[in-house]
């Protein structure tokens, strides 16, 4: 399992892959990524701070994620993070966060006390297929809404179901609402949501211009960002 790595191809950053809780909501119908989570406070906090310990703050920049959300961490890696946050001068931090903590997020962003941008696992902006086909359970009921509590939405493309006028809306808000943002073209796993072949074929054509795109991360694979297995 790799825990380290950086990003270099569009906002150059430090990317750690700690150990967490499981995740508070764990019902996503499309999501089978619960192996890494822990029920072993001890065991959690040994391998976080051993990943924390490989931070340099080289571009000041630094990126949190875990297998369920920030608030899913031990209480003693959050606080490791903001020791490390201080002595390698990290100036910006990336995080995610699911909705149902969207009330805590000035808490933790003041918490960091610098520059956070909160991620979210949006999937898709269409209401029906986030919540009622992906089970998201995330229930924001506007843009503006959402926008209150984060940052950068995280999109995901390419599954059964969806359609080509979803994925064009869900580009447009994107590209036009949000300074910062993800997509992901989704991968078949254990779960019974499957993937799309020929939707994926249409928008590595159409939205091909998006992967140079330097406000939002594209991953092809769920392990571009370099951490994982």
């Amino acid at each position: 399992m790799e825990r380290y790595s950086h990003i270099t191809n569009k906002v150059k950053r430090e990317i750690v892959l700690l150990k967490a809780r499981p995740c508070i909501w764990s019902k996503c119908t499309f999501c089978d990524y619960i192996e890494d989570n822990s029920t072993c406070t001890k065991e959690m906090i040994e391998i976080n701070n051993q990943v924390l310990d490989l931070i340099t703050g080289e571009y000041g920049i630094l990126e949190v994620i875990d297998s369920a959300s920030i608030f899913e961490l031990p209480k003693e890696s959050l606080l490791k993070i903001k020791e490390v946050i201080k002595k390698k001068h990290i100036h910006t931090l990336f995080i995610e966060s699911h909705w149902i903590y969207h009330k805590h997020i000035q808490e933790i962003r003041d918490f960091f006390g610098i520059k956070t941008i909160v991620k979210i696992g949006v999937e898709t902006f269409d209401d029906h297929f986030r919540n009622d086909y992906l089970n998201k359970n995330a229930t924001f009921q506007s843009i503006e809404e959402l926008k209150k509590y984060f940052d950068s939405p995280c999109l995901m493309v390419g599954i059964k179901g969806q359609t080509k006028d979803m994925i064009t809306k869900d580009m447009e808000i994107l590209t036009k609402c949000f300074e910062y943002g993800t997509i992901s073209v989704y991968r078949n796993n254990s779960t019974s949501v499957k993937r799309d072949d020929e939707l994926v074929h249409w928008f590595m054509q159409e939205y091909d211009y998006l992967i140079d795109d330097e406000r939002y991360d594209f991953l092809y694979d769920p392990t571009d960002f370099g951490v994982g297995e």
